[in-house]
């Protein structure tokens, strides 16, 4: 019997293709008055696997729309309750469930100080959703795995589709119809040389760069909920700045590759740590000879990140399951987090 991450992972695809089909009409209108408000920056305020998709928006963002963006620390908010001017700025709320008191809080506060706020959750009906001016449903359905997966992967997609409407890059938002045959096809990626090369693994370290480094952040953080590995997310410039340290002769280290003025940087390393003796599990496009495991290329270099995180997803549920775990029962953890 297949576990419900994996069951919901694989329904990624589906998900994507409802989403197209719900969220048009709403972003247009959105992408149109935030084109009038013309926002200096942009804040995002996330926590988890929320948090990360954060990142890739963030990435995107500043790099089609040349909008600075910054991760709101809640706490300025709700703790230390700072008076932010953030009159004529957009702040984004990014929440599976919508429920943690310091997310609310920290975008009614800010809506508050004058900010135009805009909640992306997936469940229906959230405290979040009522506390900002615009919501975004991210139309993943119920999700009953503790590790989120399909709710991540539609949190990538709503915020790829926002900045295309946003930016009215028309490249981006053809591209965007086509993701959801491209998933399927990452779905049926073979990385079963990753759990051969991790089942007894303790630790490793996660690379990626650009946009790709929000799903090296994400992966990580799989491998600690669900296969209780040390794993810790490490840009490819950041990593040789201290962590390469630790990096000797067995040390596992997984490296996202995919297109982009980034890759040849990670491929660098990749070879310089295979020279130390590390084990490499370099992922990358078909056309690097290199690869151990293959990422799929969608239609638009800026969505590769949703097909490699999918073929990672099906991979750490198996993965899980071969260590004998329950991947949808991570240790400590619920579905909802509460914090202030």
């Amino acid at each position: 019997m297949s576990s419900r991450m994996l069951e919901e992972a694989r329904a990624c695809a589906d998900v994507v293709q409802t989403q197209l089909q719900a969220l048009d009409l709403r972003l247009e209108t959105l992408s149109e008055q935030l084109r009038r408000l013309d926002p200096q920056v942009a804040l995002t305020v996330a926590r988890g696997s929320s948090d990360h998709a954060a990142s890739y928006f963030a990435y995107l963002a500043m790099q089609q729309l040349g909008l600075p963006v910054a991760s709101l620390p809640m706490s300025v908010v709700t703790l230390q309750q700072a008076p932010l001017r953030v009159r004529g700025q957009v702040a984004l709320g990014f929440s599976q469930s919508g429920q943690s008191p310091d997310l609310v809080d920290s975008l009614r506060r800010l809506d508050q100080c004058g900010a135009t706020t805009v909640s992306l959750v997936n469940a229906t009906g959230s405290p979040l959703e009522q506390a900002c001016k615009h919501h975004l449903p991210l139309c993943a359905g119920p999700e009953l795995s503790v590790a989120a997966t399909k709710s991540f992967v539609a949190t990538l997609s709503a915020s790829a589709r926002l900045v295309a409407h946003w930016g009215q890059d028309r490249a981006l938002l053809e591209a965007g119809l086509a993701l959801p045959a491209q998933l399927r096809e990452a779905a049926a990626q073979d990385w079963s040389l990753a759990i051969d090369t991790l089942r007894d693994a303790e630790q490793l370290m996660v690379i990626g760069r650009g946009a790709g480094f929000a799903i090296a952040q994400e992966a990580a953080l799989k491998f600690k909920e669900t296969s209780v590995i040390q794993a810790e997310a490490f840009s490819s410039a950041e990593v040789r700045h201290g962590p390469m340290a630790l990096i000797d002769a067995q040390y596992p280290l997984l490296v996202f590759a995919p297109r982009g003025v980034e890759q040849a940087g990670l491929l660098q390393l990749a070879a310089d740590m295979r020279q130390r003796g590390a084990r490499v599990l370099l992922a990358a496009p078909a056309d690097i000879a290199a690869r151990d495991l293959t990422l799929s290329c969608a239609e638009h270099p800026a969505l590769d990140p949703l097909l490699a995180i999918q073929s990672f997803y099906l991979m750490a549920a198996a993965l899980a399951e071969a260590r004998g775990l329950d991947p949808d029962q991570p240790r400590h953890l619920s579905k909802v987090t509460c914090t202030q």
